[in-house]
């Protein structure tokens, strides 16, 4: 995949997933504006990218605030003369469950990933149309997103509305040829780590370099960084240029192509439905096979769950 030529941001590139994108897009010949709030880390990473023969440089902003989005776009015009590809993965965390979860902790994650996702993409489309050649916008959301997570209500709302948001710019950036995709990474991270049943296999990995065992890896979707940074390599080039509106998943040895909501089941009551005919008709009609919620709990191998 050669991406030689075209010039990308990677928002909250100092290290797990963002560097993984930043320093892949590099490696295909994109230049990259490596951002993150720690100038150490975003420094660490431009550095990694230039002495490996790649161009990069560094730039520190919060993401979330309209003046750093305009900030991250004139740093690629300026160092690199235009811009093509915007990866919006920065992001918080700041997991509560509903009762305990206080207005800062709901603001300061629906800020760094909805608005910053916001805030990021308009100041790129807005570069990308004014070029005429077309882009991709590259929006990071989540399993929680697409099936909520317990303790994750802000999380989950953001990343939710961050698919909705790639369904509505892919419409309204068609005539730019600009694509607009979200993508749902799985992938061994600090985060990931937090999970019971994967932290010991994880951590055996990093200390002895022993791969992620075959059921880790397909039935669940999960591997490293690296694995998923191939998606967005092949999302910023020429071989996507069909591919936009959509959630596409990948981790480990999976890829998937997530579906969007739809009308399940339908029914119809002449002159519209009461209370107690929706009642009456529920089990055996609309409500008869309900949808499943929340991220589905791993799956590991010799391991007894809660039903068996």
């Amino acid at each position: 995949m050669d991406l030689s030529g075209k010039v990308a941001v990677v928002t909250g590139a100092g290290r797990g997933l963002g560097r993984a994108y930043a320093e892949a897009l590099a490696a295909a010949g994109a230049a990259v504006i490596v951002n993150d709030l720690d100038g150490d880390s975003a420094a660490g990473v431009a550095d990694g990218i230039i002495a490996a023969g790649g161009r990069a440089a560094a730039v520190v902003a919060p993401v979330g605030p309209t003046e750093a989005a305009e900030r991250l776009v004139a740093a690629a015009v300026k160092e690199f003369g235009r811009l093509d590809v915007m990866v919006t993965n920065a992001g918080i965390l700041r997991d509560r469950v509903l009762w305990k979860m206080s207005d800062e902790d709901f603001d300061a994650v629906i800020d760094v990933h909805l608005r910053g996702t916001f805030t990021c993409a308009r100041a790129a489309a807005v570069r990308m149309r004014e070029q005429g050649t077309g882009g991709r916008l590259i929006l990071v959301a989540s399993p929680a997103g697409q099936r909520g997570n317990f303790g994750q209500t802000n999380y989950a709302a953001a990343k939710a509305g961050i698919v909705a948001m790639a369904r509505t710019w892919a419409m309204e950036l068609a005539r730019a040829n600009i694509t607009v995709n979200a993508i749902v990474p799985v992938a061994a991270t600090e985060m990931t780590k937090t999970i019971p049943a994967f932290a010991p296999i994880i951590e055996e990995s990093e200390r002895t370099g022993r791969p992620f065992p075959e059921w880790l890896r397909r039935d669940e979707g999960l591997g490293t960084v690296e694995d998923v940074a191939s998606l967005v390599v092949f999302l910023a080039s020429d071989a996507s240029a069909e591919v936009t509106g959509q959630a596409i998943g990948i981790g480990g040895d999976r890829l998937a192509l997530w579906s969007h909501p739809d009308e399940k089941a339908v029914a119809y009551a002449d002159g519209g439905w009461t209370a107690d005919a929706i009642a009456a008709s529920w089990r055996t009609g609309v409500g008869a096979d309900l949808e499943t919620y929340g991220v589905p709990a791993p799956k590991v191998p010799g391991q007894k769950t809660a039903e068996s």
